[in-house]
């Protein structure tokens, strides 16, 4: 469902005006809650309030003994919280989260598309991330087989 990058900046309250790209595919699904977390603290994740609850109904499969589904579990609950878009195509990023993340007021952030859910970055640290993390040959061979076992 989304795809693609999209240059942001969040406002002096914390909220980030959603990219018209992303808008557009949230007002034709009729999506206006999300669930905003982070499973590390870098970025932020804004799912779609319903593709979260995918996630929920999967996690909820496994034992909430499950170590790692307790460490995720114990993240996301940490940053998250769930909001509503507002009438100008805003959301609210949890104080905590903008700190951690370095998403404070007047920042360029860029808005990355994954699929089924967004990812909200400070751009210069993810610039530099990016430039220190180059697709490896190693990493092309796994995808190049990933993507065979589609067909």
């Amino acid at each position: 469902m989304f795809r693609g990058n999209h240059p942001a900046k969040v406002d002096e309250k914390g909220r980030l005006k959603m990219p018209s790209a992303f808008k557009q595919l949230l007002d034709a699904a009729n999506v206006g809650q999300f669930y905003i977390t982070s499973a590390d603290g870098r970025s932020a994740e804004i799912w779609p309030l319903p593709e979260w609850e995918k996630v929920e109904r999967r996690l909820s499969e496994f034992s909430t003994m499950d170590e790692a589904v307790q460490k995720y579990l114990n993240l996301t609950g940490y940053y998250g919280q769930q909001v509503e878009m507002d009438t100008q195509a805003r959301v609210l990023l949890p104080q905590i989260l903008r700190g951690k993340a370095q998403l404070d007021k007047d920042v360029e952030v860029t808005v990355i598309g994954k699929m089924n859910y967004l990812e909200v970055h400070n751009k210069a640290i993810f610039e530099q991330n990016l430039a220190a993390n180059e697709l490896t040959a190693e990493n092309r061979q796994a995808l190049a087989a990933l993507l065979r076992r589609g067909n």
